[in-house]
């Protein structure tokens, strides 16, 4: 049971608000800092997320921000809970990891404030966070039980080997996985994703969120992985993984899921790699809900980058009819053609969407580039789309302005 926070700490908390603002992302940054100062504690998170970018001190300096404004209201961040809580999980967080944060957190508003975070303000910023990390646990224990629970899951780790590799454009590489022990896998949520713990010969450990491409099964998992630039972990395995090699996995994860019930019409809208967590989706509905209408609208730079293209065409002809799909090509090449390869020139954009598909009387699933995702999400709502009506997921911590 989640400890209780006292009416005078709750004052002081929404006292800070303004100083959130102002430093929350220097407090954040700080935070991070001195938890990861401890090499075990470093070692659960996934580092890339911390790097130039600092997409995760702004995200976390954000749901801070959030949570003091809403301290009184905390019905208005169960989603937010719920993420935290599915990244937890995937991460394999437990519950004696908690107190090195509550230590970081508070260390890092003294070390930013100074003089400004009285004992006062430290007490009161304790016992909110141990409010909301009680909530967490609780909500962790929670899921943690379901995984073990359920046919073919477990918790922790769980080493899948690669049984088939398959080169799906000239960046994404799919990887089909099987359980090492030749046991059944547990069936994921069409859009969930898992955590692999990756033993890199001369690095340090990394840790990884892929999106399930495949739809749920008790066979196997495949994930579809763009290999960026500079990025180690997709690098490796796309040079060095291959049929054979054993991945140390957590169970599949996260919120950014189907609807259990379809009360609308579905429209799917991705870029790039956002194209996996939405390919499960179509490939696990199509079927079971034959008579529902989705719309599937993918944006991709070229036939080059297209990945999963085939699947997805394949998956409509299958429907009958209830399921449509448009590819856009930003830059098609000169043997890109129009009407096969691709239906659309250009990027999709919200003014598209207002002529093509049904708008607020629809269900949006966005996924892709943030900025992608941004613009997108915005044009939804100028176009009438309530935004309970729109969920988004990009690789890498939330972007709390989104939901703004």
């Amino acid at each position: 049971m989640a400890r209780m926070i006292s009416d005078g700490a709750i004052g002081v908390v929404k006292a800070t608000v303004p100083a959130i603002e102002a430093h929350g992302l220097a407090i954040t940054q700080r935070m991070y800092e001195r938890m990861f100062a401890n090499p075990d504690i470093r070692d659960l998170f996934n580092q890339s997320n911390q790097g130039d970018t600092g997409s995760q001190p702004r995200a976390l300096a954000a749901a801070i921000l959030a949570y003091a404004q809403n301290i009184e209201n905390l019905g208005a961040l169960t989603q937010a809970v719920e993420r935290i809580a599915q990244r937890h999980v995937g991460l394999n967080i437990l519950p004696e990891h908690y107190p090195y944060v509550a230590e970081a957190l508070l260390g890092a508003i003294r070390d930013v404030l100074g003089e400004a975070a009285t004992p006062q303000i430290l007490d009161a910023w304790g016992e909110a966070y141990w409010f909301l990390a009680d909530i967490l646990i609780g909500r962790e224990k929670e899921i943690y039980g379901e995984h073990q629970a359920a046919p073919g899951g477990w918790a922790g780790w769980r080493d899948l080997v690669v049984t088939e590799k398959r080169r799906e454009s000239d960046v994404v590489t799919s990887f089909v996985l099987k359980a090492a022990d030749g046991g059944r896998v547990m069936r994921h949520k069409p859009g969930q994703h898992l955590t692999f713990w990756l033993d890199i010969p001369g690095r340090a450990a990394l840790k990884r969120n892929y999106s399930i491409s495949s739809a749920p099964n008790d066979d196997f998992y495949r994930i579809s992985v763009k290999r960026e630039p500079m990025g180690v972990a997709s690098g490796w395995l796309h040079e060095e993984a291959g049929v054979g090699t054993v991945l140390k996995t957590a169970a599949p994860a996260g919120e950014f899921v189907a609807p259990v019930s379809l009360e609308r019409p579905l429209v799917l809208v991705s870029g790039g790699i956002g194209v996996t967590p939405l390919i499960s989706m179509l490939a696990a509905l199509a079927p079971e809900k034959p008579e529902h209408p989705v719309q599937f609208v993918h944006a991709a730079i070229s036939g080059a980058t297209h990945a999963l293209g085939a699947e997805a065409k394949a998956i409509a002809r299958d429907s009958g009819g209830t399921v449509r799909v448009t590819t856009f090509y930003e830059t098609p090449r000169e043997h890109d053609v129009l009407g096969e390869a691709y239906d659309e020139k250009g990027r999709v954009t919200g003014e598209w969407l207002a002529a093509h598909t049904p708008l607020a009387a629809a269900d949006y699933y966005l996924c892709g580039p943030r900025p992608f995702l941004r613009a997108l999400a915005g044009e939804l709502r100028h176009h009438g789309v309530p935004s309970a009506q729109i969920r988004y997921e990009f690789f890498g911590p939330t972007d709390e302005a989104l939901a703004a």
